[in-house]
């Protein structure tokens, strides 16, 4: 089972947080700050990490941002505001999704597997695919810009992965939450904004002009070098 590190501040979130992953097998370490949870992101190494969006001190966006300044672990954020902008600068700095609290255990680890599940090779597909000047890695989950490996975050390569399976068909927001995120309910299409926002600043060379991720007002988003 992933091994999830949590940085809660509320004590009564923290517990019941942890006490429902570790029911269900999961090995679970805590911390109340987002200073002790960087300590303990080094010492136990997890899998995923849930992060409070509302701490004290350095708050869930700053530890964020430093995670993935060395890291791609999957990141999904716990926020009381659901409507808030600080859910937006939560996704630009690098999350892979967020939870609005209070929210059942068995909605978190939902969350958890989605994030996680490796994406299955489509049968028939090589395992390298050339889009331009991006290489695509279908086997080994990895993408390359003229020759440079990419490191993106696993919502960026699920979504990239997604959409360039089948270039030009135009997907709608509600779609790649069902097919990326794993969302069967009318999600916050914000998810899907921010992470195509984070994938163009990796893989355009201008991202207001994109080449690769295109967007059609009214619509979507399709994949398809120009």
């Amino acid at each position: 089972m992933p091994r999830v590190l949590l940085i809660e501040d509320d004590p009564s979130v923290r517990e019941g947080v942890e006490l429902g992953l570790r029911r269900r097998g999961h090995e679970v370490r805590t911390a109340a700050t987002g200073e002790a949870g960087l300590t303990a992101l080094g010492e136990f190494q997890p899998d995923l990490l849930l992060l409070d969006l509302m701490l004290p001190g350095m708050n869930g966006v700053q530890v964020c941002r430093q995670v993935r300044e060395t890291s791609q672990l999957p990141i999904i954020m716990l926020t009381a505001r659901g409507d808030d902008f600080d859910v937006v600068v939560g996704l630009e700095a690098g999350a892979d999704d967020y939870i609005v609290k209070p929210a059942r255990t068995e909605v978190i680890e939902a969350r958890i597997r989605a994030v996680l599940r490796r994406i299955e090779e489509p049968g028939g597909r090589p395992p390298v695919e050339f889009h331009g000047d991006l290489a695509v890695d279908r086997a080994g989950l990895g993408v390359a810009k003229s020759g440079r490996r990419l490191a993106l975050a696993p919502s960026e390569l699920k979504l990239l992965l997604f959409l360039s399976a089948a270039p030009e068909r135009v997907f709608s927001r509600q779609q790649l939450l069902e097919n990326v995120w794993e969302h069967s309910y009318h999600a916050d299409a914000r998810l899907v904004d921010a992470c195509v926002r984070r994938l163009r600043n990796k893989i355009e060379d201008v991202p207001g002009s994109p080449r690769y991720i295109q967007t059609l007002r009214g619509f979507g988003y399709r994949f398809g070098p120009l």
